[in-house]
């Protein structure tokens, strides 16, 4: 495959703030409106886009992928009309922000060769994380009260892991040459 790397110098810290939150912002509005499949109609929809955070982790560091995760479910719920206090803004928000805080903690592209074992290694990761994710949205949601742990677990996993799992290894490398030529001189990862 091919071996990347982004600068880690001293470079600029603003760059990558700016950019996660405009990715968030970005995944909460597809989210909300650019799911073509109703998996549970007006309730849960295929998340294609479900690889963002993890892609914005892993490319421009951990904490954006958090802020991209966290931001992005908190915008969808608000535009989806899905809002619940206690889940979206603590259990949702929070285990969403961790799909794109924990690969960005394991993979970083300035010491990261994205062969075919590492983009395996990143799509395993997505699936764990997502799981886990999931599993503590269903227990949220089932705790509340709004759907049974196992049917939201099956609904939700669907929605977010599959995109998750695929689109993530597949879209890294693409990404990781659109943000080189965005930001030749390099930037520090936040």
């Amino acid at each position: 495959m091919q071996s990347s790397s982004l600068s880690q110098g001293e470079g600029n810290t603003l760059f990558p703030i700016v950019l996660s939150v405009v990715a968030a912002a970005a995944t909460g509005v597809l989210w909300a409106y650019a799911n073509p499949i109703q998996l549970v109609p007006g309730v849960i929809q295929w998340r294609i886009f479900a690889f963002l955070p993890p892609v914005v982790g892993i490319l421009i560091g951990w904490r954006s992928g958090f802020i991209c995760g966290y931001l992005g479910t908190i915008i969808w719920s608000l535009l989806a009309g899905t809002f619940i206090p206690a889940h979206s803004l603590i259990v949702d928000g929070i285990m969403v922000g961790l799909t794109g805080l924990v690969p960005g903690l394991l993979f970083d592209p300035a010491k990261t060769s994205f062969d075919r074992a590492t983009l395996l290694r990143i799509a395993l990761t997505c699936l764990v994380v997502g799981v886990v994710m999931v599993a503590a949205v269903s227990a949220s949601l089932a705790y509340l009260g709004i759907f049974p742990f196992w049917w939201a677990f099956g609904y939700i996993g669907l929605s977010d892991i599959v995109p998750m799992v695929i689109g993530t290894p597949l879209l890294i490398l693409p990404a990781l040459k659109i943000l080189k030529s965005a930001h030749p001189a390099g930037f520090k990862r936040f």
